[in-house]
Protein backbone atom coordinates (compact mmCIF):
# COMPACT_ATOMS: atom_id res chain seq x y z
CA UNK A 1 0.00 0.00 0.00
CA UNK A 2 1.53 3.29 -1.05
CA UNK A 3 0.42 6.39 0.78
CA UNK A 4 0.54 9.61 -1.14
CA UNK A 5 0.67 13.09 0.40
CA UNK A 6 1.45 11.66 3.79
CA UNK A 7 4.29 12.62 6.03
CA UNK A 8 6.30 9.69 7.33
CA UNK A 9 7.18 9.74 11.01
CA UNK A 10 10.52 8.04 11.63
CA UNK A 11 10.95 6.70 15.15
CA UNK A 12 14.47 5.59 16.01
CA UNK A 13 14.74 3.83 19.38
CA UNK A 14 18.15 2.77 20.68
CA UNK A 15 19.64 0.16 22.99
CA UNK A 16 17.30 -2.54 24.23
CA UNK A 17 13.65 -2.41 23.17
CA UNK A 18 11.94 -3.52 26.38
CA UNK A 19 8.76 -2.55 28.25
CA UNK A 20 9.83 1.02 29.04
CA UNK A 21 11.19 1.89 25.61
CA UNK A 22 8.29 0.09 23.91
CA UNK A 23 5.72 2.09 25.86
CA UNK A 24 7.48 5.31 24.84
CA UNK A 25 7.46 4.13 21.22
CA UNK A 26 3.71 3.40 21.45
CA UNK A 27 3.03 6.87 22.90
CA UNK A 28 4.97 8.49 20.04
CA UNK A 29 3.06 6.47 17.44
CA UNK A 30 -0.31 7.19 19.08
CA UNK A 31 0.38 10.94 19.18
CA UNK A 32 1.50 10.93 15.58
CA UNK A 33 -1.45 8.99 14.15
CA UNK A 34 -3.96 11.03 16.18
CA UNK A 35 -2.64 14.03 14.29
CA UNK A 36 -3.90 12.50 11.05
CA UNK A 37 -0.55 11.23 9.82
CA UNK A 38 -0.70 7.60 8.96
CA UNK A 39 2.72 6.39 7.87
CA UNK A 40 5.29 5.36 10.48
CA UNK A 41 8.77 3.90 10.01
CA UNK A 42 10.46 2.36 13.05
CA UNK A 43 14.20 2.43 12.34
CA UNK A 44 15.83 -0.22 14.52
CA UNK A 45 19.40 0.55 13.45
CA UNK A 46 20.47 1.46 17.01
CA UNK A 47 18.52 -1.33 18.73
CA UNK A 48 20.72 -4.21 19.84
CA UNK A 49 18.06 -6.43 21.44
CA UNK A 50 14.27 -6.76 21.52
CA UNK A 51 12.60 -8.67 24.35
CA UNK A 52 9.00 -9.95 24.43
CA UNK A 53 7.71 -6.65 25.86
CA UNK A 54 9.47 -4.78 23.07
CA UNK A 55 7.87 -7.03 20.48
CA UNK A 56 4.50 -6.46 22.14
CA UNK A 57 5.07 -2.73 21.90
CA UNK A 58 5.82 -2.97 18.19
CA UNK A 59 2.65 -5.02 17.68
CA UNK A 60 0.58 -2.47 19.64
CA UNK A 61 2.05 0.39 17.61
CA UNK A 62 1.26 -1.57 14.44
CA UNK A 63 -2.34 -2.10 15.58
CA UNK A 64 -2.91 1.55 16.51
CA UNK A 65 -1.56 2.65 13.14
CA UNK A 66 -3.73 0.14 11.28
CA UNK A 67 -6.79 1.22 13.32
CA UNK A 68 -6.66 4.63 11.60
CA UNK A 69 -5.99 3.12 8.18
CA UNK A 70 -2.27 3.70 8.38
CA UNK A 71 0.92 1.80 7.84
CA UNK A 72 3.83 0.94 10.12
CA UNK A 73 7.03 -0.52 8.70
CA UNK A 74 10.38 -1.52 10.19
CA UNK A 75 13.88 -1.05 8.87
CA UNK A 76 17.50 -1.79 9.80
CA UNK A 77 16.58 -4.80 11.94
CA UNK A 78 19.49 -6.44 13.83
CA UNK A 79 20.06 -10.19 13.60
CA UNK A 80 18.57 -10.96 17.05
CA UNK A 81 15.43 -8.97 16.25
CA UNK A 82 15.13 -10.58 12.83
CA UNK A 83 15.28 -14.04 14.45
CA UNK A 84 12.63 -13.01 17.02
CA UNK A 85 10.36 -11.73 14.26
CA UNK A 86 10.84 -14.94 12.25
CA UNK A 87 10.26 -17.28 15.23
CA UNK A 88 7.05 -15.47 16.18
CA UNK A 89 5.85 -15.14 12.59
CA UNK A 90 5.82 -11.36 12.90
CA UNK A 91 8.12 -11.10 9.89
CA UNK A 92 4.98 -11.97 7.90
CA UNK A 93 3.03 -9.14 9.57
CA UNK A 94 5.48 -6.25 9.45
CA UNK A 95 6.84 -4.85 6.24
CA UNK A 96 10.61 -4.88 6.81
CA UNK A 97 13.15 -2.87 4.83
CA UNK A 98 16.95 -3.20 4.93
CA UNK A 99 17.36 0.57 5.47
CA UNK A 100 15.59 3.94 5.51
CA UNK A 101 16.91 4.52 2.01
CA UNK A 102 15.17 1.41 0.69
CA UNK A 103 11.95 2.39 2.49
CA UNK A 104 12.11 5.85 0.90
CA UNK A 105 12.65 4.31 -2.55
CA UNK A 106 9.57 2.13 -2.07
CA UNK A 107 7.44 5.00 -0.75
Amino acid sequence: MQLMNSETKVIKPSGILDSSTASQLCREVDEFVKGGNIQVLVDLENVSFIDSSGLGGLVNAFKSTRAVGGKLALCSVCEQARMLLEITGMDQVFEIFPSQTEFNQAY
